[in-house]
Protein backbone atom coordinates (compact mmCIF):
# COMPACT_ATOMS: atom_id res chain seq x y z
CA UNK A 1 0.00 0.00 0.00
CA UNK A 2 1.61 3.23 -1.09
CA UNK A 3 0.87 6.31 0.97
CA UNK A 4 1.61 10.06 0.17
CA UNK A 5 2.88 12.15 3.44
CA UNK A 6 2.73 15.64 3.21
CA UNK A 7 4.53 17.58 6.00
CA UNK A 8 7.36 20.07 5.94
CA UNK A 9 8.16 18.99 9.69
CA UNK A 10 11.39 17.10 8.15
CA UNK A 11 12.09 15.20 12.02
CA UNK A 12 8.43 14.38 11.77
CA UNK A 13 8.27 12.92 8.82
CA UNK A 14 11.19 10.81 8.71
CA UNK A 15 9.93 9.74 12.19
CA UNK A 16 6.00 8.71 10.78
CA UNK A 17 7.88 7.56 7.59
CA UNK A 18 9.76 4.78 9.68
CA UNK A 19 6.95 3.77 11.26
CA UNK A 20 5.15 3.38 8.69
CA UNK A 21 7.01 1.10 6.64
CA UNK A 22 7.27 -1.17 9.76
CA UNK A 23 3.97 -1.64 8.63
CA UNK A 24 4.83 -2.53 5.77
CA UNK A 25 3.40 1.07 3.75
CA UNK A 26 5.44 2.10 1.24
CA UNK A 27 5.84 6.00 1.83
CA UNK A 28 6.48 8.69 -0.46
CA UNK A 29 7.60 12.18 2.07
CA UNK A 30 7.23 15.13 0.00
CA UNK A 31 7.50 19.15 1.97
CA UNK A 32 6.00 22.14 0.28
CA UNK A 33 2.17 22.46 -0.55
CA UNK A 34 2.66 22.40 -4.27
CA UNK A 35 4.67 19.06 -3.95
CA UNK A 36 2.36 17.64 -2.48
CA UNK A 37 -0.43 18.61 -5.07
CA UNK A 38 1.63 17.56 -7.83
CA UNK A 39 2.52 13.94 -6.13
CA UNK A 40 -1.34 13.30 -5.41
CA UNK A 41 -2.69 14.77 -9.09
CA UNK A 42 -0.30 12.17 -10.51
CA UNK A 43 -2.32 8.89 -9.06
CA UNK A 44 -1.14 6.08 -7.89
CA UNK A 45 -1.62 6.59 -3.94
CA UNK A 46 -3.45 4.41 -1.52
CA UNK A 47 -4.34 7.19 0.95
CA UNK A 48 -2.88 10.76 1.49
CA UNK A 49 -1.56 12.07 4.79
CA UNK A 50 -1.60 15.99 4.37
CA UNK A 51 -0.66 18.74 6.75
CA UNK A 52 -2.54 21.93 7.15
CA UNK A 53 0.39 24.66 7.66
CA UNK A 54 2.79 24.08 4.16
CA UNK A 55 4.75 26.43 2.50
CA UNK A 56 3.58 27.17 -1.24
CA UNK A 57 -0.09 25.90 -0.57
CA UNK A 58 -1.96 25.28 2.54
CA UNK A 59 -3.45 21.53 3.07
CA UNK A 60 -7.16 22.83 2.71
CA UNK A 61 -6.29 24.25 -0.83
CA UNK A 62 -4.93 21.01 -1.92
CA UNK A 63 -7.76 19.10 -0.53
CA UNK A 64 -10.05 21.37 -2.48
CA UNK A 65 -7.98 21.10 -5.85
CA UNK A 66 -7.53 17.24 -5.66
CA UNK A 67 -11.89 16.67 -5.08
CA UNK A 68 -12.33 18.93 -7.66
CA UNK A 69 -10.31 17.34 -9.86
CA UNK A 70 -12.00 14.36 -9.10
CA UNK A 71 -9.74 12.61 -7.33
CA UNK A 72 -10.86 10.44 -4.27
CA UNK A 73 -7.95 9.16 -2.50
CA UNK A 74 -8.87 8.94 1.01
CA UNK A 75 -7.26 11.98 2.67
CA UNK A 76 -6.00 12.36 6.81
CA UNK A 77 -5.55 15.93 7.56
CA UNK A 78 -2.73 16.00 10.47
CA UNK A 79 -2.48 19.72 11.83
CA UNK A 80 -1.66 21.32 15.29
CA UNK A 81 -4.78 23.30 14.15
CA UNK A 82 -7.22 21.47 16.32
CA UNK A 83 -10.29 23.42 16.73
CA UNK A 84 -14.04 22.47 15.70
CA UNK A 85 -13.80 25.17 13.24
CA UNK A 86 -10.83 23.34 11.16
CA UNK A 87 -11.99 20.12 11.73
CA UNK A 88 -14.80 20.85 9.96
CA UNK A 89 -13.70 22.90 7.43
CA UNK A 90 -11.67 19.62 6.09
CA UNK A 91 -14.18 17.31 6.74
CA UNK A 92 -16.86 18.93 4.30
CA UNK A 93 -13.94 19.70 1.73
CA UNK A 94 -13.66 16.13 1.52
CA UNK A 95 -11.10 14.74 4.12
CA UNK A 96 -12.05 11.27 5.70
CA UNK A 97 -10.15 11.97 8.72
CA UNK A 98 -8.60 14.69 10.88
CA UNK A 99 -6.12 14.29 13.29
CA UNK A 100 -4.55 16.69 15.28
CA UNK A 101 -0.86 17.25 16.96
CA UNK A 102 0.19 15.71 19.10
CA UNK A 103 -1.08 12.21 18.34
CA UNK A 104 0.21 8.89 19.48
CA UNK A 105 1.38 6.69 16.55
CA UNK A 106 -0.75 3.62 17.28
CA UNK A 107 -3.93 5.94 16.39
CA UNK A 108 -2.32 7.50 13.12
CA UNK A 109 -1.72 4.09 11.89
CA UNK A 110 -4.87 2.32 12.86
CA UNK A 111 -7.03 5.10 11.42
CA UNK A 112 -4.80 5.45 8.27
CA UNK A 113 -5.79 1.81 8.00
CA UNK A 114 -9.16 2.65 8.60
CA UNK A 115 -9.54 5.04 6.04
CA UNK A 116 -7.94 2.87 3.44
CA UNK A 117 -10.25 0.04 3.84
CA UNK A 118 -13.10 2.50 3.53
CA UNK A 119 -12.05 3.30 -0.31
CA UNK A 120 -12.15 -0.30 -0.85
CA UNK A 121 -14.97 -0.91 -2.86
CA UNK A 122 -13.87 1.79 -4.91
CA UNK A 123 -12.18 0.99 -8.38
CA UNK A 124 -8.45 0.66 -8.24
CA UNK A 125 -6.33 0.10 -10.72
CA UNK A 126 -5.15 -4.06 -10.43
CA UNK A 127 -1.58 -4.38 -10.30
CA UNK A 128 -1.51 -6.86 -13.39
CA UNK A 129 -0.46 -6.36 -16.94
CA UNK A 130 0.12 -8.66 -19.57
CA UNK A 131 -0.31 -11.60 -17.85
CA UNK A 132 2.01 -10.84 -15.29
CA UNK A 133 0.41 -9.63 -11.43
CA UNK A 134 2.34 -8.16 -8.04
CA UNK A 135 1.23 -8.88 -4.71
CA UNK A 136 1.18 -6.36 -2.24
CA UNK A 137 1.15 -8.90 0.38
CA UNK A 138 4.38 -10.61 0.32
CA UNK A 139 5.83 -8.68 -3.23
CA UNK A 140 5.86 -11.94 -5.38
CA UNK A 141 6.36 -11.11 -8.94
CA UNK A 142 3.82 -13.93 -11.07
CA UNK A 143 2.84 -15.34 -14.01
CA UNK A 144 -0.04 -15.62 -13.93
CA UNK A 145 -0.43 -18.16 -16.61
CA UNK A 146 2.31 -20.42 -15.57
CA UNK A 147 1.96 -19.85 -11.73
CA UNK A 148 5.74 -19.31 -12.08
CA UNK A 149 6.86 -16.60 -9.36
CA UNK A 150 9.68 -14.39 -8.06
CA UNK A 151 10.12 -12.85 -4.31
CA UNK A 152 11.22 -8.86 -5.32
CA UNK A 153 13.23 -6.66 -3.06
CA UNK A 154 11.98 -3.57 -1.42
CA UNK A 155 13.29 -1.31 -4.50
CA UNK A 156 12.58 -4.20 -6.95
CA UNK A 157 9.00 -3.61 -5.75
CA UNK A 158 8.67 -0.26 -5.88
CA UNK A 159 9.74 -0.16 -9.17
CA UNK A 160 7.59 -2.94 -10.65
CA UNK A 161 4.56 -1.29 -8.85
CA UNK A 162 5.23 1.99 -10.55
CA UNK A 163 5.41 0.65 -13.63
CA UNK A 164 2.20 -1.81 -13.12
CA UNK A 165 0.57 1.12 -12.55
CA UNK A 166 1.28 2.79 -15.05
CA UNK A 167 1.80 0.97 -18.40
CA UNK A 168 2.55 1.55 -21.65
CA UNK A 169 3.72 4.58 -20.64
CA UNK A 170 7.45 6.33 -20.68
CA UNK A 171 8.16 6.99 -17.15
CA UNK A 172 10.76 9.80 -17.08
CA UNK A 173 14.03 8.52 -15.38
CA UNK A 174 14.11 11.79 -13.38
CA UNK A 175 10.36 10.59 -12.06
CA UNK A 176 11.14 7.28 -11.26
CA UNK A 177 14.00 8.21 -9.44
CA UNK A 178 11.83 10.47 -7.14
CA UNK A 179 8.78 8.03 -6.48
CA UNK A 180 11.09 5.37 -5.60
CA UNK A 181 14.14 6.82 -3.85
CA UNK A 182 12.68 10.34 -2.79
CA UNK A 183 12.99 13.77 -3.68
CA UNK A 184 16.04 14.36 -1.60
CA UNK A 185 17.98 11.07 -2.58
CA UNK A 186 21.17 10.77 -3.88
CA UNK A 187 20.57 8.25 -6.37
CA UNK A 188 21.22 8.84 -9.99
CA UNK A 189 20.65 7.32 -13.26
CA UNK A 190 22.99 4.22 -12.54
CA UNK A 191 20.99 3.33 -9.89
CA UNK A 192 17.90 3.16 -11.89
CA UNK A 193 19.35 0.95 -14.27
CA UNK A 194 20.66 -1.77 -11.76
CA UNK A 195 17.21 -2.34 -10.60
CA UNK A 196 15.62 -1.90 -14.11
CA UNK A 197 18.32 -4.91 -15.14
CA UNK A 198 17.45 -6.71 -11.95
CA UNK A 199 13.82 -6.53 -12.60
CA UNK A 200 14.50 -7.51 -16.58
CA UNK A 201 16.33 -11.09 -15.34
CA UNK A 202 13.35 -11.54 -12.85
CA UNK A 203 10.45 -11.05 -15.57
CA UNK A 204 12.60 -13.54 -17.94
CA UNK A 205 12.73 -15.88 -14.82
CA UNK A 206 9.11 -16.46 -14.91
CA UNK A 207 8.68 -16.21 -18.23
CA UNK A 208 7.03 -12.99 -18.26
CA UNK A 209 5.14 -11.99 -21.84
CA UNK A 210 5.93 -8.16 -20.64
CA UNK A 211 9.34 -6.43 -20.60
CA UNK A 212 10.59 -3.08 -19.94
CA UNK A 213 11.57 -1.23 -22.75
CA UNK A 214 14.14 1.89 -22.83
CA UNK A 215 13.66 4.48 -24.90
CA UNK A 216 16.49 6.82 -25.28
CA UNK A 217 16.65 10.00 -23.77
CA UNK A 218 13.23 9.74 -22.03
CA UNK A 219 12.95 6.82 -19.60
CA UNK A 220 11.24 3.27 -19.53
CA UNK A 221 8.51 1.94 -19.90
CA UNK A 222 6.48 -1.67 -19.30
CA UNK A 223 5.45 -3.12 -22.55
CA UNK A 224 3.26 -6.46 -23.93
CA UNK A 225 5.60 -8.52 -25.47
CA UNK A 226 4.32 -8.78 -29.42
Amino acid sequence: MRILFVEDEKNLSAAVCRLLEKQRFVVDPVYTGPDGLDCALSGGYDAVVLDVMLPGMDGFTILNRLRAEGVKTPVMMLTARGDLQDRVRGLEGGADYYLPKPFQMEELVACLKAITRRGEGAPVMALSFGGVSLSEKDATLRNDATGQSVKLGAKEFQLMELFLRNPGQILPKEMIIERVWGYESDAEYNNLEVYVSFLRKKLGFIGAGVKLKATRGLGYALEAEA
